[in-house]
């Protein structure tokens, strides 16, 4: 087994018997004391961030992992389905680990999975994504006064403040980090 010295960012441990993915890695060699290996890493199965620290030599396991990218293809009584276009394969996750990821969701939206030991663990989303407004009320005539935004819903339920000239029916670009309105695509 490789020790916590050949650890590196963006790799998949084990550690408690959970998957662990390594955000930053720090190695330390405090004046008289013996060197060190500081991480944080971000567990796979509940989200929690924790900080660790290891000995140099300390063995850790690191995991096989696999990075594929799937398109949504659609929801059912809170399974989310995933669907690989290559081989037609179907990844399913629930509600709960798809969280707040949801309202970004569209049909035919492509998301990267992470595969850990085959098993599909986390989903990463493009930064912008684009959504369909199916409700917005009308702007205003005469209402010109530089960045005035109004509500409207996406096709998702997220609720975005879009600028008044915005009209339902129409698909425009949303950040999937903070769900602020981007642009028309």
């Amino acid at each position: 087994m490789p020790s916590a010295n050949d650890i590196r960012r963006g790799q998949v441990i084990k550690f408690h018997g959970e998957p662990h993915l390594v955000m930053e890695m720090t190695h330390r060699t405090p004046g008289n004391l013996r060197a060190f290996v500081q991480i944080k890493m971000r567990n796979l199965r509940y989200g929690k961030a924790l900080d660790q620290r290891f000995t140099s030599t300390e063995t850790v396991e690191i995991l096989s992992t696999d990075r594929r990218t799937l398109e949504f293809s659609y929801e059912d009584r809170g399974t989310f389905a995933f669907i690989d276009p290559e081989t037609f394969d179907q990844i399913e996750f629930s509600s709960e680990a798809i969280g707040d990821l949801k309202n970004y969701l569209a049909t035919g939206c492509k998301a990267d999975i992470l595969f850990v030991d085959g098993m599909a663990l986390s989903i990463d989303l493009p930064g912008t994504v684009e959504l369909k407004v199916v409700e917005s009320a009308d702007g205003i005539k005469g209402d010109t006064a530089s960045n005035v935004q109004k509500p409207a819903k996406m096709e998702t339920g997220l609720v975005v403040q879009v600028p008044l000239f915005i009209k339902e029916g129409e698909i425009i670009k949303v950040n999937s980090t903070d769900g602020s309105y981007l642009g028309r695509a």
